[in-house]
């Protein structure tokens, strides 16, 4: 019997790099994929292991406004912070890395730039909500208001941890920015 590929390629969501890891993301996606992982290696098999950081988005620039620094300072902490914890729990990633790398970057710039050459991409004009007071247009982490499927008063403009469905952020009841706590336009 042929094997039908020479290496397994295993990731794991990536993780914002804003916060210490927890029971949710170990029992989620990084201890599964540990198991799968080791299971391919005892039967000998070529498998690596890749994740790291996501140094890119809002949770990122929300942690650093909470905490009084640099979105930079916020990444480089808790990017070790979290890669020493993944170490201390045994996860057996062959690479541990950083969207902030070379590699990462150049790798994705290839990627959706060859899907922008094969005219994968759609252009479209929406709508975004903008705080007057912080002279700022609003990402979906900086909307916040009741979540319509479940009442949750705490939900994001991008989903309900309540609940877990995925919202857009003109759905939310009673919006307000996360940065000022007005009403946004």
């Amino acid at each position: 019997m042929s094997k039908p590929f020479k290496r397994t390629l295993v990731t794991a969501a990536l993780p914002y790099a804003n916060g210490p890891v927890h029971i949710g993301h170990l029992a989620g996606c990084y201890l599964p994929s540990d198991i799968y992982v080791r299971y391919l290696r005892s039967k000998g098999e070529d498998v690596k292991f890749i994740c790291g950081s996501d140094e890119h988005g809002v949770p990122i620039t929300i942690k650093a406004k909470k905490e009084g620094i640099t979105p930079q300072q916020v990444v480089d902490k808790y990017h070790k912070i979290m890669g020493d914890a993944f170490k201390e729990f045994g996860i057996s990633f062959d690479v541990y890395s950083r969207t902030s790398s070379k590699v990462h970057h150049q790798t994705a710039s290839d990627f959706f730039k060859k899907l922008y050459e094969k005219g994968s991409f759609t252009e479209q004009v929406t709508e975004q909500y903008y705080d007057e007071e912080a002279k700022q247009f609003l990402a979906d982490r900086y909307i916040t208001g009741e979540c319509p499927k479940c009442g949750n008063p705490n939900a994001y403009g991008d989903q309900c941890e309540k609940c877990g469905s995925t919202l857009s952020p003109t759905e939310l009841i009673n919006p307000k920015s996360a940065l000022s706590g007005n009403v946004p336009v």
